[in-house]
């Protein structure tokens, strides 16, 4: 870890679990006044240790019923194209979530679509007609044991 001082981990401890309190909340929950709290989370962001502040959407709730992992395995020309791919993956906003991988796959991907109906026209038209697939295996997730946002700080 960064050197990071215990306030600035106790800052993005308490800004991982709410991200819109006051700055005011956040510095009693952290110890400080507000005058230091503030330029700690300004130095935490302008490091880039805080890439951003969002609102947490709930899939379902917007109707996005799928959630799919698939792995992709390249052909060795698509090895030589992993920008183009990567490129390409970043355009599709159904993909959430693309990593690069060592083993027998290449990437794996994490994908949400309305219905399964709906992943499989982004599969057929969009994911398999990319360049230099060799192999795309999807897996469904029927349940989410777990999900967040929250770093072990």
């Amino acid at each position: 870890m960064t050197d990071l001082d215990p306030f600035e981990q106790k800052i993005l401890r308490e800004l991982q679990r709410d991200g819109n309190q006051t700055m005011a909340e956040l510095a009693a929950k952290v110890g400080l006044s507000p005058s230091p709290c503030w330029r700690r989370v300004d130095r935490l962001e302008r490091d880039g240790i805080i890439r951003g502040r969002v609102a947490m959407v709930d899939r379902r709730k917007v109707g996005l019923n799928a959630h799919i992992f698939a792995q992709v395995r390249l052909n060795a020309h698509g090895r030589a194209n992993l920008d183009e791919f990567s490129n390409a993956i970043r355009a599709f906003p159904e993909v959430l979530d693309a990593y690069v991988l060592m083993g027998q796959t290449d990437f794996m991907l994490r994908i949400v679509a309305r219905d399964i109906d709906a992943y499989e026209r982004f599969f057929f038209d969009k994911l398999s007609k990319l360049a230099g697939i060799q192999e795309i295996t999807s897996t469904v997730a029927l349940s989410e044991i777990k999900s967040t946002h929250e770093l072990p700080i």
